[in-house]
């Protein structure tokens, strides 16, 4: 017996719509949750990963996977940030933590895109916009860190700038997202059940409990992304489809501001660049239209470094210095990639053609997930360390 209409076949457009806010905030609660429960498993070994740190390719590593970890570079930012504020990194190998930790949070939109595993057209679309992000980040750091090793640019600019702001004696705070804080009342308790209630309750180690919650996380997830994709083909009808392409398409600069002010609203990119993923998976948004939107993400998630910079009591250039690296770094990237189309359209040509050879074989993209994000770090930790 069905106790209601399905989310896809209510014909009223206003029903799919509330409809589709339901599953959104699922989706997002389930991000909050997976997320959460990652940061309170991982956060103790991601400020364990930055002890004793000399190497720029260990610095480099460890950014990558410590954001893994936690499932969030604003996080991942904000202890680094600490970090050299209390005296536990070296800024000249911190400035290349930060640089991983690009590559880190984009796991997150990559894991969300194996929702669409069960169709091959869909799960090709959502791939490659999941990875077109891993790409530009890859190329950048490909770019500017032989640069800065050779030249330690970014660190002179961010210094300059962070001594020139710190004379003024500018002081910060703490900027508290409303609607992240929406998910963060349902996923919290959610969470508190599983590792301090129900864990403890049948005996279960912590990771024991935590792997629970992210299942359920898991399954929150697929099932939101399954539905969501079915509600967005049903409401976007061609005109709304070219529409949100044109408005995107007329101008990379104003999609770049617009990933930048979504991300800024809910202090993640991950959201952000998650969010997009039903979006290029139901073929309502292209890769060329969607791509600056999450390159407006990597500047936006910048702020949540900033602001902790601007918080913390000891060391406050240097803090502030490490946080103005990491927004530089993404600008500029913005700035040396996006312009040019035959550039900016070369991660997103590869991003194309792995998730060809993974809509072939769903074993390439665990592949692909499991070696980028913890193989290739945990090696470069394991020699250069």
């Amino acid at each position: 017996m069905k106790i209601g209409p399905e989310p896809g076949k209510t014909s009223h457009p206003a029903v799919k719509f509330f409809w589709l806010l339901l599953l959104l905030y699922i989706f997002l609660v389930g991000i909050t949750l997976m997320s959460g429960t990652f940061k309170a498993m991982g956060e103790g070994q991601a400020d364990a990963l930055l002890q004793g740190l000399k190497s720029p390719f260990a610095g480099l590593a460890v950014g990558i996977l410590a954001t893994v970890l936690v499932q969030s570079s604003s996080l991942t930012t904000t202890i680094v940030v600490t970090a050299v504020a209390g005296n536990v990194l070296p800024l000249d190998i911190a400035v290349y933590t930060i640089m991983g930790c690009n590559i880190g949070t984009t796991v997150t939109n990559t894991l969300v895109s194996l929702g669409h595993a069960r169709q091959d057209a869909e799960f090709k679309r959502a791939f490659a916009g999941a990875t077109m992000h891993d790409f530009f980040n890859l190329m950048a750091i490909a770019v500017f860190m032989p640069l800065e090793m050779a030249t330690g640019f970014l660190k002179g600019l961010a210094g300059s700038l962070s001594h020139w702001l710190m004379a003024g004696e500018i002081g910060g705070g703490k900027f508290h997202s409303p609607i992240k804080a929406s998910f963060k009342f349902v996923a919290k308790p959610v969470q508190k059940f599983f590792l301090e209630d129900l864990g403890p309750a049948l005996g279960l180690p912590t990771w024991a409990a935590g792997t629970l919650a992210i299942l359920l996380a898991l399954c929150m997830l697929f099932m939101a992304l399954v539905l969501i994709t079915k509600l967005m083909r049903s409401l976007m009808a061609k005109n709304l489809e070219k529409g949100l392409n044109a408005i995107l398409g007329k101008s990379g600069i104003l999609a770049i501001f617009i990933g930048i002010a979504m991300t800024v609203a809910v202090q993640s990119s991950s959201i952000t660049t998650s969010l997009m993923v039903p979006l290029f998976a139901a073929g309502i948004l292209t890769l060329e239209n969607g791509f600056p939107v999450t390159l407006g993400a990597n500047i936006g998630t910048t702020v949540t470094g900033l602001i902790a910079a601007l918080g913390v009591t000891t060391h406050q250039e240097a803090a502030l210095t490490i946080a103005l690296v990491h927004f530089f770094f993404n600008l500029f990237s913005t700035i040396l990639i996006y312009p040019i189309p035959a550039v900016r359209h070369i991660p997103i040509h590869i991003a194309r053609r792995l998730a060809e050879m993974t809509s072939r074989s769903r074993a390439i993209a665990i592949l692909y997930v499991v070696v980028v994000f913890i193989l290739i770090p945990l090696l470069g930790i394991l020699i250069t360390k």
